[in-house]
C-alpha cells in the first residue's frame, strides 16, 4: 500500500485531497493545526500539531513516504491577504513550514513531494488589464507579486527547486488559481470571492442588496475542487516538475460572478460597490503548458461548480439561523 502525508489536511483543499487519496487506496496521515471543520477526516491517522515546530515536523516525517503533499500555509481571501495587516504572519508562518518540510523531507528520503504554489506569484504589471492578463508560467520573472503572500509562495517555489537541484528532492509544483467548492471557509474574513458571494446572496432576501468590493470589473477564473485534485494527481504521476498552472481559463468579472450566483439562487438583487481590497485587475489561468505536459486541462464550466457550492453554503446559512 502506498503511503502519503498530507500537510494542511484540516483545510479545504487538504481535506478533499485526503478523501481522494483514500479512494485511490493510499494509507494517509493528515497533519494540521486543526481537524477539518465541515466533515470527519477519513485519514488513517490525523495528527494535530504545528509544522512550524522543527521537532514536530521531524516527527511527522518519520518514514520515507511515497508521496508528501505540502498544502499547509497561512492564507485567506482578499480580505486577509491584501489589507497588509497580516503580512508578517503570512510570510513567517508559511516560510517556516516550507523550510522545515523541504529540509526534513530530503533527510528522510521522501520519494516525491508536492508543493502548492499560487497564481499570486505572477507580476502585478502583467495583470493591469482585466480583459487580457498574462499568467503563463514563463511570465513569473522579473518578479513583482501583488502581495507578500505571493512573494512567500515564489520564494518557496525556489526553495523546493533548490532542494531538487542540490539534494535530489523529487518535487512537483503547481500554481493554484482560486480553488473553490463545498466544505471551505465561507465566513469570518478568510473566505474567498465565490464563497463570500454565495453567502451574501444566500443571506439576502429577493429584491435586496449585496455589497461587492471595488467596481466589480476586476476579473478572475475559478477552479472547482474536483478538477484541482485531478490536476494535482496527474502532475504527481508524471515526470514533469513544474511549476504549472492548475486553474480554469473561464474568466469572469466579480460582477458576472455575482450575477451567475443570483441566477442559480433565483434571486434578483442589486449590487452596491464599496471600498475594499481588490488585488490585481485581471487574472486568468493559462493552460497551454499543462495541456502540453500532462495532456489534460480543466473543462468543467464555472456554473456547474457554483451550483454545488451555493447549495452547500445555503445549507450552512440555514443551519445558522
Amino acid at each position: 500500500m502506498k503511503t502519503a502525508l498530507v500537510c494542511g489536511a484540516g483545510g479545504f483543499i487538504g481535506s478533499h485531497l485526503v478523501k481522494k487519496l483514500k479512494g485511490e487506496g493510499f494509507w494517509v496521515r493528515g497533519v494540521d493545526l486543526k481537524l477539518p471543520e465541515y466533515s470527519v477526516t477519513v485519514a488513517d491517522e490525523f495528527v494535530v500539531g504545528d509544522l512550524r515546530d522543527q521537532l514536530f515536523c521531524q516527527k511527522m516525517l518519520d518514514r520515507s513516504f511515497d508521496e508528501v503533499y505540502q498544502l499547509a500555509a497561512d492564507m485567506g481571501g482578499a480580505g486577509y491577504i491584501f489589507t497588509g495587516n497580516h503580512d508578517a504572519d503570512v510570510m513567517h508562518n508559511s516560510a517556516t513550514i516550507n523550510l522545515n518540510m523541504a529540509y526534513y523531507s530530503q533527510k528522510v528520503g521522501v520519494k516525491k513531494i508536492f508543493y502548492s504554489s499560487s497564481a499570486c506569484i505572477y507580476p502585478a504589471y502583467n495583470q493591469l488589464d482585466p480583459d487580457n492578463p498574462k499568467c503563463s508560467e514563463d511570465s513569473a520573472y522579473p518578479a513583482e507579486p501583488d502581495s507578500e503572500y505571493g512573494w512567500e509562495k515564489l520564494f518557496s517555489e525556489r526553495l523546493y527547486l533548490s532542494f531538487y537541484r542540490n539534494y535530489n528532492l523529487n518535487v512537483r509544483i503547481a500554481r493554484f488559481h482560486n480553488i473553490f467548492g463545498p466544505e471551505g471557509t465561507w465566513q469570518g474574513g478568510k473566505e474567498k470571492a465565490p464563497a463570500a458571494i454565495c453567502r451574501k446572496i444566500a443571506e439576502t432576501p429577493d429584491g435586496g442588496e449585496i455589497e461587492v468590493w471595488g467596481d466589480g470589473k476586476q476579473t478572475r477564473s475559478f477552479l472547482f475542487i474536483d478538477e484541482c485534485l485531478e490536476g494535482v494527481r496527474r502532475l504527481m504521476d508524471s515526470d514533469f516538475i513544474g511549476p504549472v498552472n492548475v486553474g480554469s481559463e473561464e474568466m469572469v468579472s466579480i460582477n458576472q460572478l455575482a450575477e451567475m450566483v443570483m441566477n442559480i439562487a433565483g434571486k434578483k438583487l442589486s449590487i452596491k460597490h464599496v471600498e475594499g481590497p481588490n488585488g490585481v485587475r485581471g487574472r486568468n489561468s493559462d493552460n497551454h503548458l499543462i495541456a502540453k505536459k500532462l495532456g489534460w486541462q480543466p473543462t468543467r464550466p464555472l456554473r456547474i461548480g457554483l451550483e454545488l457550492m451555493y447549495k452547500w453554503i445555503l445549507e450552512q446559512v440555514s443551519d445558522k439561523k
